[in-house]
């Protein structure tokens, strides 16, 4: 464990070295801020045909109201995901969590569209920052044999959340109090988090050793189970606050973010076509049904998301990451194509859905899995905060583009609109397989290759 030059290195302490149970701890709690993102990104959808029914919307506004919190998220993502790389990873996961508590209670209040939309998107800003933070963490608090599957189950949180709170929404939320009681409940799920947060989850010893903080590290050793280390390496001062910049500086990370960004981008326009749009299609679709009994295909969707991303990290586990998830790209797209087909029956959607959202979701734990493959860790909140916030882009143009294509093609012309959203997984594809299989601490410490020198 001794770095060259001096010092232990605490990354390759908790690399090499079995799980705790507080390691495990921190890991089931990064599933439940994942879980409750997931809740919180889709509450607008479940309580879509409720605001579309009160305020009289076309599905072309709707489709504004729904990627809000998408466009949020990327602003998130970019800001505060370099602020977890220069703040700290748990400074910067409460201050997500009080702006998602009060972009969601505020959503629950409002009285129009104007300001519906802009609480959405003061949730997204808090929602993008988390998606980054939490998944930095969830690496780093890890060991190299359990990374993957940590961060699959990871990855599966979020559409836990949704499953959770799709149940909650078209059981009782719904019924019960209308569209705005589904924002309301999310929000003081959220803020109860809070404490838990600031109680159980120590600052990374990654994130510390970067910022030259021995006792820090300790700390974190110490809440692991693991031995103190009496110095740190010598530090690359560089490296110790890293900007966007650098990433897309650094001759060996500028293709690997530019790849993951716009590959993450065109697969979320396909991702969120059905997260966000198939609640309101199934309930517009002959013989129609009500809000709550729509709201349950999302529910089924995220049912599929939750087991495509669990089982997926064993797989890559054992297979690796590049081939088992370009076959995931190919088979969503393939999925969401056919949800175009459309269905006689309740049970029909909702099948149909789980298959698509298996798919998807297992594409989405690969490119996660990716992310904290590609960066190296001074830079790994960094990195994944710009991909996620490229990759917003396409999740907030998804609803956006799905509802011009619903209003220029008619309503009646599912299977063309569909087909023409999964061509995003489709190009996605092409653009995962052609990132390079080196880790990034890997890529960056061959910054000495002379330029041109193969990757992979």
């Amino acid at each position: 464990m001794a770095a060259p030059g001096g010092g232990t290195n605490p990354i390759t302490v908790i690399n090499d070295t079995p799980m705790g149970v507080r390691q495990w701890v921190v890991v089931i709690l990064m599933v439940m801020l994942n879980a409750l993102d997931g809740f919180d990104v889709l509450s607008s959808a479940f309580a879509a045909p409720g605001i579309s029914a009160e305020w009289g919307i076309e599905r072309a506004a709707l489709g504004v109201v729904l990627s809000a919190e998408l466009v949020g998220m990327g602003f998130g993502s970019v800001l505060l995901g370099g602020a977890a790389d220069k703040y700290g990873r748990k400074n910067t996961m409460l201050v997500c969590l009080l702006f998602m508590a009060a972009g969601m209670w505020a959503a629950g209040h409002a009285t129009s569209v104007t300001p519906l939309v802009i609480y959405r998107f003061i949730t997204g800003i808090g929602i993008g920052g988390m998606l980054a933070a939490t998944n930095a963490v969830t690496a780093e608090s890890t060991n190299s044999k359990w990374r993957k599957a940590a961060i699959a189950v990871y990855v599966a949180g979020y559409p836990l959340g949704a499953i959770v709170g799709g149940i909650a929404a078209s059981e009782w939320l719904l019924e019960a109090y209308g569209w705005r009681g589904v924002f309301d409940f999310g929000a003081i799920v959220t803020a109860a988090l809070i404490p838990v947060l600031y109680a159980l989850v120590p600052e990374t010893a990654a994130y510390n050793a970067g910022k030259g903080n021995v006792a820090g590290v300790n700390k974190t050793l110490a809440a692991f189970g693991k031995a103190p280390i009496a110095e740190l390496p010598p530090l690359d001062m560089s490296a110790t606050r890293p900007k966007v910049t650098d990433i897309l500086s650094n001759p060996k990370l500028r293709p690997v973010t530019l790849l993951l960004a716009f590959g993450y981008m065109f697969h979320t326009i396909t991702f969120y076509y059905i997260l966000k749009f198939a609640v309101q299609i199934v309930a517009d679709y002959p013989p129609g049904y009500a809000p709550s009994e729509a709201a349950t295909v999302l529910t089924y969707a995220n049912v599929g998301g939750f087991f495509g991303s669990a089982l997926f990290g064993f797989v890559m586990a054992r297979l690796g990451i590049r081939w088992p998830t370009a076959l995931m790209l190919l088979l969503g797209s393939v999925a969401v194509a056919s949800f175009g087909l459309g269905r006689n029956t309740l049970d029909a959607w909702q099948w149909a859905t789980v298959i698509t959202g298996f798919f998807t979701n297992a594409a989405i734990s690969g490119y996660y899995a990716a992310f904290a493959r590609g960066f190296p860790a001074y830079a790994r909140a960094t990195g994944t905060g710009f991909v996620l916030g490229i990759g917003r882009l396409g999740a907030a143009g998804s609803p956006l583009l799905a509802g011009t294509l619903f209003t220029v093609l008619g309503n009646s012309e599912l299977l063309t609109v569909s087909i023409i959203m999964a061509m995003g997984s489709v190009i996605s594809l092409v653009l995962f397989l052609m990132l390079p299989e080196r880790e990034g601490d890997e890529l960056v410490s061959a910054a000495d290759l002379p330029a041109g020198t193969p990757l992979d």
